[in-house]
């Protein structure tokens, strides 16, 4: 007999097992869910699912108070999707990408909840390896001497701001010790 028992997205059940009755709790299907829970479910490290907010700015799980992460259905479903392309289609972190591009995020929560069409998928996934066999054909021209001293110029300014963030973190850590 399942309860729900006030807002907090559980679900109380009287179970029974050999030590008897007693009451579990089970997360509703819309409850958020913790960096560690979605880690669990999906089979992937927490790192993992850190790593592809920053890469894929589709994934926007809700943050509260010290950068908690707190993980909509939604979100589920669209890191199941990213998983699927990874581990099991054999994508690439940019192969992905193009296929929130070229899909949408719709197509890739659809993959997630394996409700995606396989012939649909394999457009796709054609799409994307059209895509990147026209990246690899287009001519790479030299970059010249002015281009090559605009790019030493803004690497030298990226090491000049690495250095002052270095250098902040590392006084704002002695303050905090």
């Amino acid at each position: 007999m399942a309860v729900p028992l006030g807002s907090s997205g559980f679900t109380y059940r009287i179970e029974e097992d050999q030590q008897g009755p007693h009451l579990s709790t089970q997360k509703s299907p819309d409850a958020f869910r913790t960096i560690s829970e979605v880690a669990a479910d999906l089979d992937v490290p927490q790192h993992v699912l850190r790593f592809w907010e920053s890469k894929f700015n589709q994934i926007r799980p809700l943050k509260r108070g010290g950068g908690r992460r707190y993980y909509r259905p939604e979100d589920v479903d669209l890191l199941r999707g990213v998983r699927t392309l990874l581990y099991n289609d054999g994508y690439t972190i940019k192969g992905v990408q193009k296929v929130f591009r070229e899909q949408g995020v719709k197509f890739v929560a659809e993959t997630g909840r394996g409700t995606v069409d396989a012939s649909l998928a394999e457009l796709a996934r054609e799409a994307v390896q059209r895509g990147e066999q026209e990246e690899r054909e287009r001519p790479v021209r030299p970059v010249g001497t002015a281009g090559r001293k605009r790019l030493q110029a803004i690497l030298d300014e990226l090491v000049s701001l690495k250095d002052e963030i270095d250098e902040t973190l590392w006084e704002s850590e002695e303050e905090d010790s």
